[in-house]
This record gives structure tokens, C-alpha cells and sequence, in this order.
């Protein structure tokens, strides 16, 4: 498995990654919060711009690709106090189940352990299947937030928390 950092100022990857993400998301989260929602989710989380942004402000994304390039999923984090905040954790539908995630979270967690950060946060859809992906790679249910994200749509998470060892 290949992780390639997506830079700010590479306009063509920055384009990919949105056009990959909105692919992902829309097949897993329409069924889940709707595609009225799930669009102005994209278009604040995802588009061109807001990723832009959001390499701008420190985040991390990758692609995740397999050893013959092919473009597998992505993700992103950045440093959150002592912890590292996972913020983007996705495979495409057809690469699921295969143990990806596992190499993905490795990853994350050698990078966590870099900066010398003592866990791994995430939130994820209450609604979310993915769930007990996360509790089987050992995050434990540390909270619920229900965030007001504008457009009378709300994030109703559960907040995860993976431990990292030195």
C-alpha cells in the first residue's frame, strides 16, 4: 500500500481528491443522511476550495493507493492537542473488506507516534456501519457530538478514541 501526501498548491491532485472523495461519499453516506445533506456536505468538506483550505490550515490528506497505483481511498488528519484528529477514513465500496483499513491505520498511528501524539481521534456517524470497523481495530466510544453545521443540517457523531503507545 502507497501513501502519497497531497500538497497545498497541487492543483491537479487537489482536483482528484475532491472527485474521488465525492465519489465515496456519495455511494456511502446518501443511504445514510440523505442526499440533500450529504451534498452540502461535500460542497463544505470536500470541493476544491474547502480542501484547499483545509491543506492550508494543516491538514494531512493522502491518497491511498495500492502498490500497482491504483487509487484506493484517502485521508486526512492534523494534530489536535496531544491527540491526532482522524478526519477523513474512506475505501471505495469494491476495496472493502480486504484489510485496507488495517494498513491505513497503521499508518495514521506511525504518524501519531512521530509527532509524539498519545491517541487517535475520530468521529463517525452515529448511523455509520463502519462503526465496528473502528471498535475491531481497538477505538473505544469516548463520546456523541451533534454539531451544527449550517443549512439546518446537523453532524450526530460518536466520538472515538484509539490510544497510541510510544
Amino acid at each position: 500500500m502507497i501513501f502519497t501526501q497531497v500538497l497545498p498548491g497541487q492543483d491537479a491532485a487537489i482536483r482528484q481528491l475532491s472527485a474521488l472523495a465525492t465519489g465515496i461519499v456519495k455511494e456511502h453516506f446518501d443511504p445514510i443522511i440523505g442526499p440533500a445533506q450529504n451534498d452540502y456536505m461535500i460542497e463544505k468538506f470536500q470541493s476544491v476550495p474547502a480542501l484547499r483550505e483545509q491543506l492550508a490550515q494543516g491538514y494531512q490528506y493522502y491518497f491511498v493507493e495500492g502498490d500497482d497505483g491504483e487509487r484506493l481511498g484517502f485521508l486526512a488528519f492534523y494534530p489536535r492537542g496531544n491527540e491526532l484528529y482522524l478526519s477523513k477514513f474512506y475505501l471505495k465500496k469494491e476495496q472493502r473488506g480486504r484489510g485496507y483499513a488495517r494498513e491505513m491505520l497503521a499508518f495514521v498511528v506511525d504518524k501519531a507516534r512521530e509527532s509524539g501524539l498519545t491517541a487517535v481521534t475520530l468521529n463517525v456517524n452515529r448511523h455509520n456501519d463502519a462503526i465496528y470497523v473502528y471498535e475491531i481495530m481497538g477505538f473505544v466510544k469516548t463520546g456523541e457530538v451533534k454539531n451544527d453545521i449550517g443549512g439546518g443540517f446537523y453532524m450526530d457523531d460518536f466520538v472515538y478514541t484509539l490510544p497510541v503507545e510510544g
